[in-house]
């Protein structure tokens, strides 16, 4: 291969690139067409967080913080026994140290931290990129829902136990 062609390969794609016509979209009235997998910000479902604290003790950024206290629920039914449950105080994620690596989203066990594709939440100061948990539920509302499932699969174990569990008090 000669000096001269990769040269004129270059200048081609140049020429090509000049004479394409450029598409703009108005960015705020269109919003762009993103991958279903994009990673925007996380979202907190608080009601399934047990404060396991699995996410932050597997995060490699140490931007989650989590502080809970132990309260004692009575017990169910009379003669049972009180147990103890773990009350979430405060769930923060600091978004300047954050990777979006998304093992915190891997390896909650109770479906509490979700990916939402929204990626317009540019601060000023970096101070105000902790987001605590009540800014973390309201990103919730921009997560998608998860696709429909293959009609042709196999019913969930849980789903299939759950329902055998209801016939046997339904008879």
């Amino acid at each position: 291969m000669s000096l001269g062609s990769g040269l004129a390969k270059g200048l081609a794609v140049t020429f090509r690139t000049m004479t394409r016509r450029a598409v703009t979209q108005q960015y705020p009235e269109t919003q762009p067409l993103l991958p279903p997998r994009s990673r925007g910000v996380i979202a907190l479902f608080e009601e399934n967080c047990t404060v396991c604290m699995l996410c932050a003790r597997e995060c490699p950024d140490w931007c989650i913080y989590i502080d809970s206290h132990k309260e004692t629920v009575p017990p169910a039914a009379p003669g049972g026994r009180e147990r103890s449950r773990n009350v979430l105080d405060r769930f923060a994620i600091d978004f300047a140290l954050c990777m979006y690596c998304g093992i915190c989203i891997e390896v909650c066990p109770f479906d509490a931290l979700f990916w939402s594709p929204e990626f317009e939440y540019a601060e000023t100061d970096i101070h105000e990129l902790t987001h605590e948990r009540d800014r973390l539920r309201a990103w919730m509302w921009t997560v998608p829902e998860p696709p429909p499932l293959d009609p042709a699969a196999e019913e969930p174990k849980e789903i299939a136990a759950a329902t055998k569990a209801a016939e046997r008090e339904g008879s």
